[in-house]
């Protein structure tokens, strides 16, 4: 999982415009484009970096020992080959590439791998994205303090061999491998610290673009081709410039304006487009969920959330406040993330609808818990992103509420993207509106939030029976794929009766580009723009 709990959507902004900043094909075959993202980055540090803009970043800048191709099919990257693990699955040896570089021309070795594994599962790093590594041997005796980070079963056996060694197989590494775990610049880190990624002149870049003027507050930074990327003549862009850009009506006027090549839609702009020839829409791998406050006596309340949950329609929810492609969850799992090897269906399909919605219900849940509470009204704060979408289903949900659990008043409190996360992280609310993309290909990745043991499920729902769901289907050595399937499947039929967290809809990526790109793609799973891919007609 690339990514840790998200928040969603454009951010409402106040846009500062990029004067002149058409796209370029010069006489000296220089290919520049223009482009929009929704927010800022949290870090450059991807050791660190779990918010959907921060990858956006990585997705650019960073390359791991896999990549995505054009086709969204795992490749080789800094690795020479996509390699067959030995030991039953729990060993894995990669040869880094001679002419990988990092963007200031030095040698991408195995221990910058070492390095960067070691330091994202070190407690003290305090990683978002930490447990990417839950299947490497002594992950969790490294997150726990119990040994050195150097114990992480990880090691640079000379400059160009990487060993993995797992405490168990994973179903899914090679995907990881490729769009979410990245090396970090021994010497740099050294040098930097804690501040590694901070900015764009403490970071260098593994991937085919180096990073130019970020400081983490900046609007507006570039993506520079790096001239030692090992597949650096296939690149054709030279450079990306990115413009922060917070709402649609900015991004649509820049893009009709010819200010950018690319830009983000999302909420009923998509459908003033629907007949465009410039609209490139597809449903990702990503799940957007209401996140109850575990901690407090009123939000751990399971008839609460239960209730909150079936006001909810969700079919109105995606067709109208929506209205951008985005469709109902049917459960915890998004449409279209894993396969049934067995049969070739989908697992959400499988699993089926487990949201339903019964305003009857709702209120029958809702008066128990007032009973159980002690209290005939009840005001509770939601957390939500500084966007149109956001804001528009944090009012539907506060509307739903107020019309049909009386007694109960939900504000809604719209704050910036990086303080969400950051209040959110501590704890800071009743009620979070939150999300998760998924990288992996496996149910697991989404039913993890629940589970209590798991650093990811910042809501502290925690239930034994559910816990050990998940321990079972995390022991790989005792299951077979098709075991660990139905293990699943009750997983997450367990944890949506008990709604320890409540599903909303699947969303879209949605982008206007233009007809002078040609070739950019984007990331099946986090809806990430590919730009070494595209070039200018």
């Amino acid at each position: 999982m690339k990514k840790q709990i998200l928040a969603m959507g454009a951010i409402l902004f106040s846009g500062i415009l990029f004067a002149g900043c058409s796209s370029t094909k010069a006489s000296n075959n220089t290919e520049a484009m223009n482009v929009t993202l929704a927010g800022n980055p949290a870090t450059a540090d991807p050791n660190k970096g779990g918010d959907t803009n921060s990858g956006s970043l990585f997705a650019q800048t960073d390359e791991g020992l896999y990549k995505l191709d054009k086709n969204n099919k795992v490749v080789a990257g800094a690795a020479t080959k996509v390699v067959k693990p030995t030991n039953g699955g729990k060993t894995y040896t990669f040869t880094i590439k001679k002419n990988a570089k990092w963007s200031n021309g030095k040698a991408i070795t195995a221990q910058d791998f070492a390095t960067s594994f070691q330091r994202q599962v070190n407690p003290s790093t305090k990683s978002q994205v930490a447990n990417l590594l839950t299947y490497v041997k002594n992950y969790q005796a490294v997150q726990d303090g119990k040994v050195k980070p150097s114990a992480l079963g990880v090691k640079a056996l000379n400059n160009h061999t990487l060993q993995i060694q797992l405490s168990k197989p994973e179903p899914y590494l090679k995907t990881v491998l490729a769009t979410s775990l990245y090396p970090v610049n021994s010497a740099y880190v050294q040098k930097y610290g804690a501040n590694y990624g901070s900015s764009s002149s403490k970071v260098v870049s593994s991937g085919a673009y180096k990073l130019v003027g970020w400081n983490g507050t900046k609007d507006t930074w570039t993506y520079v081709k790096n001239p030692y990327y090992w597949n650096a003549k296939q690149v054709k862009l030279s450079k990306v410039d990115v413009q922060v850009v917070k709402d649609d009506t900015t991004g649509t006027n820049l893009f009709k304006g010819n200010k950018v090549q690319e830009t983000a839609i999302s909420g009923q702009t998509v459908s003033q487009f629907s007949n465009s020839s410039n609209l490139n829409t597809h449903l990702i791998s990503r799940m957007a969920f209401l996140e109850f406050n575990y901690k407090k006596s009123a939000t751990s309340n399971e008839n609460l959330s239960k209730a909150i949950s079936l006001i909810l329609d969700r079919k109105t929810m995606t067709s109208k406040v929506l209205a951008d492609g985005s469709v109902p969850a049917l459960n915890m799992v998004p449409k279209g993330d894993a396969t049934d090897t067995a049969n070739g269906k989908d697992f959400a399909g499988e699993v089926g609808n487990s949201l339903s919605y019964n305003v009857k219900d709702a209120q029958k849940d809702w008066k128990l818990a007032q009973k159980q509470l002690g209290k005939k009204k009840l005001t509770l704060t939601m957390l939500v992103d500084n966007t149109t979408t956001d804001k528009q289903v944090g009012q539907y949900i506060q509307g739903q509420a107020q019309k049909y659990l009386k007694g109960l008043a939900i504000d809604v409190k719209a704050m910036p993207h990086a303080q969400h996360i950051g209040v959110a992280s501590n704890g800071g609310y009743d009620i979070n509106l939150d999300g998760w993309t998924g990288d992996n290909q496996d149910p697991e990745e989404f039913l993890q939030l629940g589970n209590g043991e798991d650093p990811v499920n910042f809501t502290k729902w925690s239930d034994k029976h559910y816990t050990k769901l998940m321990n079972e289907i995390d022991d790989t050595n005792n299951h077979t794929t098709s075991e660990r399937w139905t293990l699943m499947q009750e997983a997450d039929k367990y944890l949506m009766a008990k709604q320890g967290i409540v599903p909303l809809y699947q969303s879209t990526a949605s982008h206007l580009v233009s007809k002078d790109v040609q070739g950019l793609t984007y990331s099946n799973q986090s809806g990430d723009a590919l730009y070494q891919y595209a070039s200018i007609k």
